[in-house]
């Protein structure tokens, strides 16, 4: 994993140099750095796609951002607004992350804070954050929506849709997260480890199966519980895929007339979009806890451990 002090780069045309004040670890920025992703990643490249910062100075032409305005980066850095246009150069991957002191970004790649977040919060919106709204956008008062687990993506769909009217069912695997999850808004939690058949738990608890489930694991297994805890017409969003997909019964979701939508983060129109909903509700993204810059090894061991409740942020401060 590498992290940089390099000398302060400067903006180019069309660019803004952000001083980085904070950055998140989503579960991809794990694989990145174990060697483990799907893709490809050359060596030495920085890490993370989630951060937020300053700006320090801004490069020729530049119209959207001045200095010392409060921003985030975009997930997708060159999908502003329309149709997902496919899997370009990512940040961690393809392009150098945020897990440095200043990032130099094209001022298109970038979005301003709401400005009752910290910028620990903020860090915690690119990716887990903009899925989660678009896996949950739509539902509303009279719908049901079912997230699985607490991970990141699951907490912020759960305060998603209770925002927008949505009752909310969880699942998860222990007593305590149970109650925590309760606390967030969660109207019935069910244990999946000694409810096997959670599917039909589910289903029962909601008198006909709820209308839309933010499918997290994406395995064959998972599916098919998702698939009995579906109403009739009902949605599932795949936002994660943490185990393979083959061999799927696909009976059963057809006679369910059920709907399988993939969703892919979001575009910087819909991250504007979610973060005027932020500052209109006044939600707080769930942080599990902060780490100091020079423990972002620390922060990374702890995210592999599975056992966080939200987002683990690094300060840079």
């Amino acid at each position: 994993m590498a992290s940089t002090e390099c000398p302060t780069p400067r903006p180019s045309a069309g660019e803004v140099l952000v001083r980085v004040m904070a950055t998140s670890v989503n579960a991809r920025d794990r694989l990145i750095v174990a060697g483990k992703y799907t893709v490809p990643v050359p060596t030495g490249r920085i890490p993370l796609s989630d951060g937020a910062g300053v700006v320090e100075a801004v490069g020729e032409g530049v119209t959207r951002f001045r200095a010392g305005d409060r921003v985030m980066g975009t997930f997708h850095p060159d999908w502003v607004d329309g149709p997902f246009p496919g899997w370009g150069e990512l940040r961690g991957t393809h392009r150098d992350g945020w897990l440095a002191q200043y990032l130099a970004v094209d001022e298109r790649s970038l979005v301003a804070m709401p400005d009752l977040l910290s910028f620990e919060e903020a860090a915690t919106l690119p990716c887990a954050a903009l899925t989660a709204w678009s896996a949950v956008r739509g539902v509303g008062p009279g719908d049901t929506l079912l997230v699985q687990g607490s991970g990141s993506v699951s907490l912020f769909a759960l305060q998603f849709g209770r925002l927008q009217g949505a009752r909310v069912l969880a699942t998860t695997s222990s007593t305590e997260k149970a109650r925590r999850l309760s606390a967030l808004g969660a109207s019935d939690v069910v244990d999946y480890t000694s409810t096997r058949e959670w599917g039909a738990r589910v289903h029962a608890l909601r008198d006909g199966g709820v209308d839309r489930i933010v499918e997290i694991g994406g395995g064959a297994e998972s599916v098919a519980q998702s698939v009995e805890a579906l109403a009739y017409g009902g949605q599932i969003a795949l936002v994660g895929n943490l185990a393979s997909g083959g061999g799927m019964e696909l009976t059963r979701f057809f006679q369910r007339a059920a709907t399988l939508r993939s969703v892919s983060v979001g575009s910087r129109s819909e991250f504007e979009q979610m973060n005027r909903d932020i500052a209109r509700h006044g939600l707080t993204p769930v942080i599990d806890r902060v780490f100091a810059f020079d423990e972002a090894p620390e922060a990374f061991a702890h995210i592999a451990e599975r056992g966080s409740f939200g987002k683990v942020v690094i300060s840079h401060g």
